[in-house]
C-alpha cells in the first residue's frame, strides 16, 4: 500500500527517478509493516525463530510450575502439544530442555522477556502469538487457575500490552478455543463467535468484517513463518484461524436470518 504511495508522490515531485525512488522506501515501509522492523532484513529470521522457540517453551515450563508442582497431566499436556504441532527431532529435543529449564523453581523469566523483546519485540504479531500459545497450553486442562493467569499478566505487560488488552485478547482466546469442536448448536454460541472475533452484536457488519479480516492476518501461516515462527509450529495458528472462520461463519449465518 504505501510503495504505491510512495511511488505517486516521488513521481509528482522526481519524475521517473523519484518514482523509483518512492517505490525503494515504500516497499521497505511495507515490508516492515508487515514483518516489523527486523523482517526488512531476512538474515535476522532464523535467530528470530530460535528466540521464539525458546521462549515459549520456557514460559511454558514457568506456567506448569505457576501453583508450585507439576502434574503428570501438566507433562503430558505439553507433550501432547508438542506432537500435535510435529515438531522436528531437533526442536522437539530443544523444546523439552527448554521446558525443563523454565519450569526450575528459582527461574527468573525476567532475562528470557527482555532477549525476546530484544529480538521480535519490533516483530508484528509475534508477541500476540506467544500470548496465543501460553494461553493455548494454559487452557489444555479446561481451565486457567489464578496463579496462571497471574503470571499470564506479568508476560503481557511485559510485551506491551495494557491489563484491558490482556483481558480482551484472553477473552478471544477462550472463546474461539470453544470452535475447536462442534459447538456451533450451542445456546451461547452466538455470544460466544462474537467474543472470539473480539467484537459485539451492536457492532456493523463491515467491523465485524474487519476484525475478522484482521485476525486471519495476524494467523496467516507465511506471514507468521516470514516473521520468525518457526514452520514446524504453524498449526496451533492454523487451528486457531480455522475456529475464527467457524465463529465468523456462524455470526453470518445468525445475521442473515
Amino acid at each position: 500500500m504505501y510503495k504505491f504511495i510512495a511511488v505517486l508522490l516521488g513521481y509528482f515531485f522526481g519524475g521517473f527517478f523519484g518514482a523509483f525512488i518512492g517505490y525503494l522506501i515504500g516497499s521497505s515501509i511495507d515490508r516492515a509493516r508487515d514483518y516489523g522492523l527486523g523482517g526488512i532484513n531476512p538474515l535476522g529470521t532464523g535467530h528470530r525463530r530460535e528466540v521464539f522457540l525458546e521462549t515459549v517453551f520456557v514460559l511454558m515450563g514457568k506456567l506448569a510450575k505457576a501453583d508450585g508442582h507439576i502434574s503428570k497431566d501438566e507433562i503430558n499436556h505439553v507433550e501432547q502439544f508438542i506432537k500435535q504441532m510435529g515438531m522436528s527431532s531437533e526442536h522437539r529435543q530443544q523444546a523439552i530442555t527448554q521446558f525443563k529449564r523454565g519450569s526450575a523453581g528459582d527461574f527468573d523469566i525476567s532475562n528470557t522477556l527482555d532477549q525476546f523483546m530484544d529480538t521480535c519485540g519490533q516483530t508484528l504479531n509475534l508477541k500476540q502469538a506467544l500470548l496465543m500459545y501460553l494461553i493455548v497450553i494454559a487452557l489444555a486442562d479446561g481451565k486457567i487457575d489464578s496463579s496462571e493467569q497471574a503470571l499470564l499478566e506479568k508476560i503481557a505487560n511485559r510485551l506491551g500490552y495494557s491489563d484491558a488488552q490482556f483481558k480482551q485478547l484472553l477473552d478471544m482466546v477462550l472463546n474461539q478455543s470453544h470452535f475447536a469442536s462442534d459447538q456451533t448448536q450451542s445456546a451461547n454460541a452466538i455470544e460466544d463467535a462474537y467474543k472470539a472475533l473480539g467484537v459485539s452484536k451492536d457492532n456493523t457488519d463491515q467491523q465485524i468484517k474487519r476484525a475478522y479480516r484482521k485476525l486471519m492476518s495476524q494467523y496467516h501461516p507465511d506471514k507468521l513463518i516470514g516473521q520468525g515462527l518457526p514452520e514446524d509450529m504453524i498449526a496451533v495458528a492454523t487451528k486457531q484461524a480455522q475456529e475464527i472462520q467457524v465463529a465468523y461463519d456462524l455470526i453470518k449465518k445468525h445475521r442473515a436470518n
